[in-house]
């Protein structure tokens, strides 16, 4: 991977961490089951749709006062505490870890009314009806013009999404091949990572990415401790290699990490992992199967960004492993929906673009619902601080759907 390197030394993207951690009318279309019954005026929303590409010139404008701003927490924290005798590592990754480990729809055919019944009665029954049959949006239909939407294509896409994720799921107890790293050095490495994906503006799908390479290549090599965060830079690195318009030169990678690594380092560690991986980096991620599944949800901005959030936490969370990347999704959205709703909703076009019933999503969801709960009051801060700001609409102060944890199928 030289030829890689020496791209990236020649780029052209700023400096970025100079100090320490461093939808309009449209016709819809139906599928149904059985008789419909139902007026459909009510399902013309704008549809979710993926955020445009970025222009290389609007991405990573760092500010210049994220260095500055950490570098004058890194000074009061030596001035609060004198025994610091490095400020300039106070906030290392390693010491994070160090501080850590001290402490199918069924509805009957109505019969027909007998004209000798009341007008009233037939009415009721009528609007019953309307309620227990739903059809089934056809999601793509605004899109037909669009060539790049491949509307021709997408369920296929999607089902070779699904098949594929099957054979690059990570075992939920790989971490027990490991001797000398754990399950909260990853969740650190990751709800780090998540800060550090937020600072340089790279595209949210950098980030599953990145979250994905890290595990397969835990799932198969062991690794010390003091490499854990290079594979978490490296990671990064070939990440942003695949989905973004410009790259982060090597140089960042070790501002990043304070210099505790090297430019050999990181470019041995990236020959190791795609050797490792034998250059499989083409997976389907969670955000591919959320994007879908937003769009069938016909989200809004508020339960888009909220979704994100819940999912942000699953990653950083080792026992969310052991749901495929396509469930994860599913059940993001879910609870996203019932958080947003205060009710169970789940329709039969969410379930249908899906692939899931409530059920099936439920013991997720109910997990989510759970890490939700616990943010306020985490150790690992990264994900909740970034759905804090103004940028991100304040989600993460969104009261929880505790109501799932009490009722149960």
């Amino acid at each position: 991977m030289g030829g890689s390197d020496e791209n990236n030394s020649n780029s052209t993207l700023p400096r970025i961490l100079q100090a320490g951690m461093n939808n309009q009318n449209q016709n819809v279309g139906t599928r149904k089951f059985g008789q419909n019954r139902r007026a459909l005026s009510v399902i013309n929303q704008n549809l979710v749709q993926g955020r445009s590409y970025p222009c290389v010139v609007n991405k990573r404008p760092l500010p210049g006062r994220f260095a500055a701003q950490i570098a004058s927490q890194q000074q009061q924290s030596c001035a609060e505490d004198p025994t610091k005798s490095n400020p300039s590592n106070s906030t290392r990754f390693e010491d994070l870890i160090l501080i850590d480990e001290e402490q199918k729809l069924t509805a009957d055919q109505p019969v027909p009314m007998s004209l000798e019944k009341p007008k009233l009665v037939q009415e009721e029954i009528e609007m019953e009806d309307i309620v227990e049959e739903e059809s089934i949006i056809n999601i793509d239909s605004s899109d037909v013009d669009d060539h790049l939407a491949v509307v021709e294509y997408i369920e296929d896409l999607h089902a070779h999404y699904r098949k594929f994720e099957s054979l690059n799921c990570v075992s939920p107890d790989y971490m027990a091949q490991q001797f000398d790293i754990n399950e909260r050095m990853r969740a650190i490495l990751v709800d780090w990572l998540i800060e550090v994906h937020d600072k340089f503006n790279l595209m949210q799908e950098t980030l599953f990415l990145t979250i994905n390479l890290i595990d397969r290549f835990l799932a198969k090599q062991t690794v010390i401790r003091k490499k854990l965060q290079l594979v978490g830079l490296v990671a990064m690195l070939l990440a942003c290699k695949y989905e973004e318009v410009s790259v982060p030169v090597v140089g960042d990678l070790i501002l990043i990490s304070d210099k505790a690594y090297t430019r050999k380092d990181v470019l041995d560690m990236e020959k190791l992992m795609l050797n490792t991986l034998q250059f499989n980096i083409s997976v389907p991620t969670a955000y591919v199967f959320m994007r879908r599944f937003l769009k069938a949800a016909q989200a809004d901005k508020k339960l888009e960004l909220l979704a994100f959030f819940l999912i942000e936490l699953s990653l950083v969370e080792y026992d969310m492993l052991k749901f495929p990347a396509s469930l994860l999704a599913a059940a993001a959205v879910y609870t996203a929906q019932c958080t947003v709703s205060g009710f169970k909703q789940w329709n039969k076009t969410c379930e249908w673009h899906t692939n899931y019933s409530e059920d099936q999503i439920f013991e997720c969801s109910r997990m989510m619902v759970g890490l939700h709960q616990k943010a306020a009051t985490a150790k690992l801060t990264g994900v909740r601080r970034k759905y804090s700001s103004s940028n991100y609409s304040y989600t993460a102060k969104c009261e929880p759907a505790c109501f799932l944890l009490e009722n149960q199928f």
